[in-house]
């Protein structure tokens, strides 16, 4: 919503771009020349998190635009359109990388990895862990579906990378021993990296589907909205509230009862003071609807007919 949040979360995007490249540059490196297939199937995995972070810095840039005509309420579902391309960008690798350790495995391609192999990937879990734990709290904090989106990421190539870790450290103690089928471990780790990175993908594909669809927050979201409203002046009671998300933002509407004897200018200020308590004090609030209705004590108990018999008006 304000400048600070997106000028924090393309920061929080661009390390994230930084660190990937570096750590798929090494471990694409340390994994071809020690002969890891688990290792470069880690590569992979780092290079695809520079394209999800490459998506996320483009949905946070598109979610910074004002509304405009065509988008009235924004754009902060860029965000979610933002993480479902990460999402099936996971979905993709990891579908790759199993078809890549099947095919290893099924022809016997197995080599015996070097030392280097195992510092790289330890050097992967150190940098990986650190990044989602940078990420996940900055996109809680600022509320962006996309970013924790890509700091899950991370913590799938952690996963991914402790797998490399088993099968490269099985493997080197095969060579070492001479166990041949403690070679077949380092092709399998690399195996079980994709199927964490399809989990990762699926769950958050739907996760991101779910954000990307309109939806209002459950009650336990929406009650202190509504225990924040009660405390205007002039609203007797709160008759409805509904918040609908819009990417890391929300979108209020309320129907308030007041006075039924007060005049239409007076309904207005306290729909007015409405709204800007909302804004104030709820930062993830970005617009609020108010609807002034007059308070009747009997509502909802009393039939319709007895109240618009009930009801004098200027023109009776």
């Amino acid at each position: 919503m304000s400048t600070d949040r997106f000028a924090k979360a393309e920061t929080g995007a661009w390390i994230g771009i930084i660190g990937n490249v570096v750590l798929a540059a090494v471990k694409g490196a340390a994994g071809f020349l020690s002969g890891s297939q688990a290792l470069i199937a880690d590569a992979f995995h780092s290079a695809s998190d520079v394209a999800g972070s490459f998506a996320v810095l483009i949905g946070l840039k598109a979610a910074k635009r004002p509304p405009d005509k065509d988008h009235p309420y924004g754009h902060g579902k860029a965000e979610s359109i933002a993480a479902i391309i990460v999402s099936v960008l996971l979905l993709v690798v990891g579908l790759e990388l199993a078809i890549s350790a099947v095919k290893s495995i099924w022809n016997g391609q197995v080599e015996i990895p070097k030392w280097y192999a195992l510092a790289a990937i330890m050097l992967s879990i150190v940098a990986k862990e650190g990044m989602f734990q940078y990420k996940y709290r900055l996109g809680k904090r600022l509320s962006s579906q996309a970013l924790i989106a890509n700091a899950w990421e991370h913590r799938s190539d952690v996963y991914s990378s402790i797998a490399a870790l088993i099968g490269v450290g099985a493997a080197m103690i095969g060579g070492q021993l001479n166990i041949g089928w403690l070679l077949y471990m380092d092709p399998a780790a690399g195996a079980a990296v994709a199927v964490l990175v399809l989990h990762m993908g699926y769950k958050l594909v739907m996760d991101s589907i779910h954000s990307t669809m309109d939806h209002v927050l459950h009650d336990e979201e929406a009650n202190p909205l509504i225990r924040a409203v009660q405390t205007v002046d002039g609203v007797i009671t709160v008759d409805e509230l509904r918040a609908r998300e819009h990417g890391h933002y929300v979108i209020v509407d309320v129907k308030i009862s007041v006075n039924p004897r007060m005049t239409v200018a007076e309904g207005h200020m306290i729909a007015k003071r409405v709204k800007n308590h909302l804004l104030q004090r709820f930062l993830h609030v970005a617009d609020v609807f108010v609807h002034v209705n007059p308070f009747d004590p009997g509502y909802p108990y009393r039939m319709q007919d007895q109240v618009r018999e009930d009801t004098t008006t200027l023109l009776q």
